[in-house]
């Protein structure tokens, strides 16, 4: 199969990735789906402050409309997406390198 397994399933890793991730700092995650859309959200952690939506990209093309969509239903909430791409806080959700969710989330007090 050569890399053509990397480029099909970059997806999947990447969302494993963040998981294993959460699952060593032993912080419970969720999934969500909706049956009234087609928005879902990869991952749903409660920290001491606040509930964070988490969406996981694979590359820094990070277009999507799930997480958007989530966060215009729920104004309340404030997103986090992980991916390749460097941080930068957009006012409704913050984008976080794949590698610095484990200090984010400690920072947000999950301990």
């Amino acid at each position: 199969m050569g890399d053509n397994i990397f480029k099909e399933f970059k997806g999947a890793f990447t969302e494993c990735y963040v998981n294993e991730q959460l699952a060593r700092i032993q912080i419970p995650t969720f999934y969500h789906s909706s049956n009234e859309s087609e928005c879902e959200i990869d991952f749903a952690v409660q920290t001491e402050k606040r509930v964070i939506p988490i969406e996981a990209k694979a590359e820094e093309n990070v277009k999507g409309k799930s997480l958007k969509t989530y966060i215009d239903e729920h104004p309340v909430l404030k997103g986090l997406r992980v991916s390749m791409k460097n941080y930068i806080d957009q006012g409704w959700m913050e984008n976080l390198p794949l590698y610095a969710i484990e200090g984010y989330l400690r920072a947000e007090g999950i301990d």
